[in-house]
C-alpha cells in the first residue's frame, strides 16, 4: 500500500483522534469507558484495541547550554476501524506518529504512517516499548525517546521524578454534560536530558517532560468541534492540567487536575476552571489564540499562558497547533498548548 492509499485510510479515522467533531460518531461495535476505572499496571501502558481511539503522547520543555527554550513532541497514535486485530494487512487497527521540536524561531515536524499487522508499529505493555519504523519509546519509569526527521531529530532520556496520575475521577475523564469520556492517566513527572539534532547542529538539552495516556470510543459530543490542552510544570514542583472543549452553543466544557509536587491529584470540573484567550496569531491560514489567561480560584492560580514560538504549527495530515508556553503571574513556570479544530 503507497503513502497516499495509507493517507485515506487515516483521513476519516484520524480526524477524530485530533479533536475534531467526528470524534463525537457513532461507536457501535466499540468499548466504552465507565465510572470506577479498575487500571492494570503494566498491561494498562499497552494498548487496547476494543476501543477506536488511543495515543501515547510525550511533550517536553527543555533548555540548553545557552539557555534557549525548546519543546519536544513525540506522539503515536492508534485508531481502529474494528475492534479486534489479525495479522497482516488486514489488521484493522491503524497507526500514525507525529514527531516536533520547537525553537523560539522555528518549528521542526514530521509524520510517520502505518498499518497494523506487519510490525511496522506497535506496542508492548511489559516491558514497555512503543514504536513507528525506527522511532522509539522505551520504558516508562525510566526511557529513552527518539525520533527522526528529514531536517531534525533527537535521543533523549526519561526519568519519573513522581508518581502516575489518574485525571479526571480516578481515571475517568468525563468531556460533556452529555457523559462522553474516556481512559486518562499521564506521568507529569519526568526529568529529560539528552540531544535535539537540529540543521545547525546538536545542541544537548535538559528539562521537564509530560506523558499522557488517554483511550475511548467515543469522547466528544456532537456540538463539540475541538479542544484546547494545557500542562504546566510550575518551578515550585506543582503541575496542572486543563483542557476546554468548544462547543457550538458557546457553552464550552472545562475540566482540570491540581497535582501536588508529591503526586497527589484534586480533579475539577466545568465551572471551576477558566481558560479565556487573550491574543490571536494567523498561522498556516489559520487563527488560534497563542496567549491566555487560565485561572483555578481553588488553588490560587492566576496565569498567563504564552507561546514561545506562536507558529508552532503541525503541518501534518491533521493539522492542529502544538507547542511549548510560558507561565507567569500568580506563579512561574512551563508547560504545552495543544489546539485542534481551529479554522
Amino acid at each position: 500500500m503507497n503513502v497516499k492509499a495509507l493517507i485515506l485510510c487515516f483521513m476519516p479515522v484520524f480526524a477524530q483522534a485530533q479533536g475534531f467533531s467526528g470524534m463525537a460518531s457513532d461507536a457501535t461495535g466499540f468499548t466504552l469507558p465507565q465510572p470506577d476505572p479498575q487500571f492494570t499496571f503494566p498491561a494498562d501502558h499497552g494498548a487496547h484495541p476494543d476501543f477506536r481511539i488511543e495515543w501515547w503522547y510525550v511533550t517536553a520543555n527543555l533548555t540548553g547550554p545557552d539557555g534557549t527554550a525548546y519543546g519536544l513532541q513525540w506522539t503515536l497514535f492508534r485508531s481502529a476501524m474494528a475492534p479486534e486485530t489479525q495479522d497482516g494487512w488486514a489488521d484493522p487497527q491503524l497507526w500514525m506518529g507525529h514527531a516536533a521540536v520547537t525553537t523560539p524561531t522555528a518549528h521542526y515536524v514530521t509524520e510517520r504512517l502505518a498499518r497494523g499487522g506487519i510490525g511496522q508499529a506497535g506496542v508492548v505493555a511489559d516491558p514497555f516499548q512503543a514504536w513507528i519504523d525506527d522511532w522509539r519509546f522505551d520504558g516508562i519509569d525510566s526511557g529513552t525517546l527518539r525520533a527522526t526527521g528529514p531536517d531534525f531529530g533527537y535521543d533523549v532520556s526519561l526519568t519519573a521524578q513522581g508518581p502516575l496520575v489518574r485525571q479526571g475521577e480516578d481515571g475517568y475523564s468525563v468531556k460533556s454534560t452529555s457523559d462522553q469520556a474516556s481512559y486518562y492517566y499521564s506521568q507529569p513527572f519526568y526529568r529529560i536530558t539528552g540531544t535535539l539534532h537540529l540543521p545547525d547542529g546538536d545542541i544537548p538539552v535538559t528539562g521537564t517532560g509530560w506523558l499522557d495516556r488517554e483511550w475511548s470510543s467515543q469522547p466528544l459530543a456532537d456540538i463539540q468541534t475541538g479542544w484546547d490542552w494545557f500542562s504546566i510544570a510550575f518551578d515550585a514542583g506543582t503541575r496542572m492540567m486543563v483542557y476546554r472543549l468548544r462547543q457550538r452553543d458557546g457553552a464550552d466544557y472545562y475540566s482540570a487536575t491540581w497535582i501536588a509536587a508529591d503526586g497527589t491529584p484534586t480533579p475539577y470540573t466545568n465551572g471551576e476552571v477558566l481558560a479565556v484567550p487573550l491574543q490571536d496569531t494567523r498561522v498556516d491560514g489559520h487563527t488560534v489564540p497563542t496567549r491566555w489567561h487560565v485561572t483555578l480560584p481553588a488553588q490560587g492560580v492566576d496565569v498567563t499562558v504564552a507561546a514561545v514560538n506562536t507558529d508552532a504549527w503541525m503541518t501534518t495530515s491533521i493539522p492542529y497547533w502544538e507547542g511549548p508556553v510560558t507561565i507567569d503571574g500568580s506563579a512561574k513556570g512551563v508547560g504545552y498548548l495543544e489546539m485542534t479544530g481551529y479554522e
